[in-house]
């Protein structure tokens, strides 16, 4: 009941016991009115003395007011100070700079209730700008001090920076104004609290001691000196009762609990304060109906009305009972009430009186352990090895299924809290034949040991205490390691006799390698040998062939003139047939002892070639007046498809004696009314020149042989055309000291195609 309906049922009671029979003034006695008189100086004086003391206390008590809210705000600045510090820069390296505080930040660093009674913090940078400031809802982010504070701030600021600063913004408000620095951060941290929400608490407080001074003079002069007692009387009943009140109060919020009154004949119940508050409500007034109630419990609970008419038929003395209510925001809420029928004083009807207490965490927590206590089982049970806990009283407290199999354990036996000698009694345990002591971990620490099963098996015993006094037994099936173990052993006696193996074929390598070292040495001796015959056959050929030329070209020089009859006619015409015979083999051998003293050059590498930029055109038209008379001897037709602006970088001496060469061997063999074709491209950096005829061809098997010195695809009595088989070994070599390749490409009775592919640089485009 509040303190407003007990001081109006102590005034009702009061005036009802007035007596009703009027006095004549008459029948006051002189001492009475003394007594009035006296009383009403009394309570002047009273009233006087009351209103001069409540001013000078009121007046006092704003200083006390002001100086307790700036130690209190100090105390907020630099506890959020230091968490700032400690988070920012606390962890930092020596050397780094922190970065400066955001918003987010100092809304973490603020501890519980600083932002009350609209206290505003703010970060300052060094730039003097306000970067964050909390509550977010403030107007000063974004904006400087300067532009904030009114012009003679920082005057004063200056002058008391320690104490809490009274100050005037240039928007007319006036606040206290607090600041800490934040080094080694870049930034100030300062506080901004109103002076109307400074002084809010003492203004309420001035209404209502003037409201009370006034009450307590309207009832003075009402009551007079006769109720002064009795006021007296309820203001202290009504300080117990706040007291008690507010006690109550904030140990209901303390446990998380709510006080229920409900009049069940009226279908009203009263909340406390700490129930709304549990639901995040807003408590419009002391009591709620029973529909507002029943809107947020949990359509899957009992309903309460259902618990009551229990109680009231008698079949229950007392309500236990656990069920769910609706949050404001929406999530729900465990309630534990704990309420039982009382009566109350002057009313028929029973109310239900009790509490609520909100068991939402310890729900949670029962869930959490449940599952936890779930995955738990589900791991022991899933693992590979046999697993039993024992609690310090020797008792299971849960082992897993390859743990009963191995006992062959009944299921009756393998639940918590059986004693261990009970398990021991109806295990199975196949014989054990041997015990095998793994070294290694102290007998403090537990033991671990191997054991052989009559069945062959091997386990692997690890026990340990646990901090209980318990202990814990693993047993893992190491009989494949076993195994493995046995294996590795056999392998090492093998690999044992390998190596003596290895040994002797050791011993023979060595021999044979000795032998392989003398074979070599002796090949590298006869490889010295043949090359060196090989430059003297080059050195010879060399010689020999500048020793041929010289009376060679004698002959021919001779038999051209005896066939051109320079110095008069012969006389006889078979001596001109002669000299023409002469001639031609002359010409040939000439030819043959050129290409053997060409081929003998390039074996002993004293070919040079100097690559210069031409015009491919003009090296065709070169060799074409070579070859030409050749060609129209044999009936052949030659085509070219060479562009006249494609330009070729290659040496023309060499590259002329490849195409000579090549064209030279088309015509040969190809047949009279036959064609040889001669095309030339450029891409891709490579220059491709293909020669092509129409004549025999060459059998496939035949190719490889081509380009090696003095072979020919015919043989001295099959040949039929002359020749000494160097030709295209000339071409290869050359165009292989280009960097390029030559291909032969042939078959019988079609034709062959020969392609040059030689890489190119980058030059300038070659006039003509």
């Amino acid at each position: 009941m509040s303190k407003a309906q007990l001081g109006g049922l102590f005034f009702k009671e009061r005036v009802l016991r007035l007596p009703l029979t009027p006095r004549r003034w008459s029948d006051i006695t002189i001492s009475e009115r003394a007594l009035r008189r006296l009383i009403i100086v009394l309570i002047v004086l009273f009233v006087v003395s009351l209103g001069t003391a409540l001013g000078l206390q009121l007046m006092v008590s704003r200083d006390t007011h002001i100086r307790e809210h700036d130690h209190l705000s100090r105390l907020y600045l630099e506890l959020t100070a230091t968490r700032l510090r400690e988070r920012l820069a606390g962890g930092l390296a020596q050397g780094t700079t922190p970065r400066a505080p955001v918003a987010e930040d100092l809304k973490d660093a603020l501890p519980e209730g600083a932002l009350a009674a609209g206290r505003t913090f703010a970060i300052v940078g060094d730039d003097g700008i306000i970067s964050a400031a909390v509550p977010a809802s403030s107007p000063y982010a974004g904006h400087a001090l300067a532009e904030i504070v009114s012009p003679n701030f920082f005057t004063d600021a200056t002058r008391d920076a320690a104490k809490m600063r009274r100050t005037v913004l240039r928007s007319g408000e006036e606040v206290y104004f607090l600041s800490a620095s934040l080094s080694p951060l870049p930034a100030t941290l300062v506080l901004i609290h109103g002076r109307e929400q400074v002084l809010a608490d003492w203004r309420n407080n001035v209404t209502r001691i003037s409201t009370l001074y006034l009450v307590t003079l309207g009832v003075l002069i009402l009551l007079g000196g006769a109720f002064n007692w009795q006021a007296a009387r309820a203001a202290e009943a009504d300080l117990n009762l706040a007291v008690a009140t507010e006690r109550l109060d904030k140990a209901l919020d303390s446990g998380r609990c709510g006080l229920w009154d409900w009049d069940i004949a009226r279908g009203r119940i009263f909340w406390s304060k700490s129930m709304f508050d549990i639901l995040g409500l807003e408590p419009e007034s002391d009591f709620l109906s029973y529909g507002e109630l029943a809107e947020r419990l949990h359509p899957d609970d009992e309903p309460i009305d259902h618990m009551v008419d229990l109680m009231l038929r008698g079949g229950r003395p007392s309500i236990d009972q656990e069920f769910r209510m609706q949050h404001r925001d929406g999530h729900w809420v465990w309630m534990r009430a704990r309420c039982e029928l009382s009566k109350a004083p002057g009313e028929e009807a029973p109310h239900l009186v009790g509490i609520a207490i909100d068991i939402t965490e310890q729900k949670l927590a029962d869930r959490l352990n449940q599952e936890a206590e779930l995955r738990l089982k589900d791991a022991i049970e899933n693992i590979s090895e046999a697993f039993v806990l024992w609690d310090a009283d020797n008792r299971l407290v849960m082992c897993n299924s390859k743990y009963q199999q191995f006992h062959n354990l009944p299921a009756s036996v393998c639940i918590p809290h059986t004693s261990y000698d009970d398990v021991a009694r109806a295990a199975k345990e196949p014989v054990v034949r041997q015990r095998v002591p793994v070294e290694g971990g102290s007998e403090s620490e537990g033991k671990t040991f191997e054991v052989q099963l009559g069945d062959g098996r091997w386990l692997q015993i690890n026990e340990r205490r646990t901090k209980d006094g318990g202990f814990v037994s693993v047993g893992t099936d190491i009989t494949a390691l076993k195994r493995h173990e046995e294996r590795l052993l056999d392998s090492e006696r093998e690999l044992m006799n390998t190596v003596r193996d290895l040994q002797k074929s050791r011993m023979t390598l060595e021999q044979q390698s000795q032998r392989l070292a003398d074979l070599a040495e002796k090949y590298s001796r006869e490889k010295t040998r043949a090359e060196a015959a090989n430059r003297s056959k080059s050195e010879f050929l060399a010689n020999m062939s500048h020793e041929l030329r010289t009376p060679l070209n004698a002959i021919i020089g001779f038999s051209e003139v005896m066939e051109q009859e320079f110095f008069g006619p012969i006389g006889t015409h078979k001596y001109i047939d002669y000299a023409r015979d002469i001639h031609r083999s002359g010409q040939y051998l000439l030819d043959v002892i050129s290409d053997i003293l060409d081929m003998s050059k390039i074996e002993a590498g004293r070919v040079q070639i100097e690559i210069e930029p031409c015009k491919a055109l003009s090296i065709v038209e070169d060799t074409l007046r070579i070859v030409g008379p050749k060609a129209q001897e044999g009936g052949v037709h030659v085509d070219v498809d060479v562009d006249a602006e494609l330009d070729a970088v290659v040496d023309k001496r060499a590259m002329k004696q490849v195409l000579i060469n090549l064209i030279a061997n088309a015509i040969k063999f190809t047949p009279e009314g036959g064609t040889v074709g001669i095309s030339a491209t450029r891409a891709d950096g490579e220059l491709t020149i293909a020669i092509s005829d129409t004549g025999i061809g060459i059998p496939p098997e035949h190719i490889d042989k081509l380009g090696r010195p003095f072979e020919q695809v015919e043989n001295q009595f099959t040949k039929t055309k002359n020749g000494s088989g160097l030709g295209l070994a000339i071409s290869r070599s050359l165009v292989e000291l280009h960097g390029g390749s030559l291909t032969i490409g042939s078959a019988p009775h079609r034709g062959t195609t020969v392609t040059l592919v030689i890489p190119q640089a980058e030059t300038e485009t070659v006039s003509a």
